[in-house]
């Protein structure tokens, strides 16, 4: 493919349960002007053998596999590397998307050409496919970035962004790593405006052995730690700073269990 209009870009780490439902919700898109950049990171099960077997029946599919586990922010960056869409997607190797989600992102980017990243709302599921909860965003690029301290602006793995922002704003920093791409918004957000769809775009599984739950308290660090470096270029309040504290409180002293911590912010949210 010379020119495509998208480049998704998953990255797949023994998701053998999972990554076929994965990739099918994107083949089977209503939005066809697509790559599907599928990347191993060292799987040791059958995901590296699942995603041949889909690259030999659809030539959309560029599949690659890491020599050794990169982790998230590394994989994603070869990704990007041999992108040739206008815009880059994220998804994740056992969520779903829904059919028209590409079309949908498409359409808000090419009418908003101001809008550097958006996303949309996601559906929340458990290992089995069980709906828990859904979690929607604020769509204004003012109402975004006011609450940018509060939690990260969007669903990771629904997001689109264009590419030559990318460019401009840098790709994902390893340092930052499990929130790479919290950090990456705040750069975005510097060059571009932020966005958000109220459409359901993604079915998002919780899997309790999953990065989110393994390393709560490695991300909610480096969360920290990426809040307070754009203090200054965001003009953060003095309740952000705040909620910051209670936040690093809570890390270093730690007396929620990190499932009952999911379930807790699910819960209050709204009200930050």
């Amino acid at each position: 493919m010379n020119s495509v209009k998208i480049s998704v870009v998953m990255p797949a780490y023994n998701t053998e349960q999972y990554i076929s439902e994965a990739i099918e919700s994107i083949l089977n898109q209503t939005f066809k002007d697509f790559e599907f950049i599928i990347i191993d990171d060292a799987s040791t099960d059958n995901t590296w053998g699942i995603i041949q077997k889909y690259a030999k029946n659809d030539n959309r599919i560029i599949p690659l596999k890491n020599k050794e586990n990169l982790k998230l922010s590394k994989t994603l960056n070869k990704g990007i590397a041999v992108s040739k869409g206008k815009y880059i997607v994220r998804m994740d190797a056992d969520d779903i998307s829904f059919p028209d989600r590409l079309e949908k992102q498409v359409k808000l980017m090419e009418a908003k050409p101001e809008v550097g990243i958006s996303g949309g709302a996601m559906v929340i599921m458990d290992v089995s496919g069980k709906v828990t909860e859904e979690r929607t965003y604020h769509t204004t690029d003012e109402k975004i970035k006011e609450k940018i301290f509060r939690y990260s602006p969007f669903c990771h793995p629904a997001i689109i962004i264009r590419k030559s922002v990318l460019a401009d704003s840098g790709l994902y920093n390893h340092y930052y790593n499990p929130a790479e791409d919290y950090e990456l918004y705040f750069r975005i957000g510097l060059q571009a405006k932020f966005a958000n769809l109220t459409d359901k775009l993604i079915k998002y599984r919780v899997v309790s052995d999953s990065m989110t739950n393994k390393g709560l308290r490695a991300m909610e660090f480096k969360t920290i730690e990426a809040r307070k470096k754009f203090y200054d270029l965001y003009r953060a309040s003095i309740w952000d700073k705040i909620y910051t504290f209670f936040l690093f409180v809570m890390v270093v002293f730690p007396v929620i269990s990190p499932n009952r911590k999911f379930w807790l912010f699910s819960k209050i949210r709204k009200f930050l």
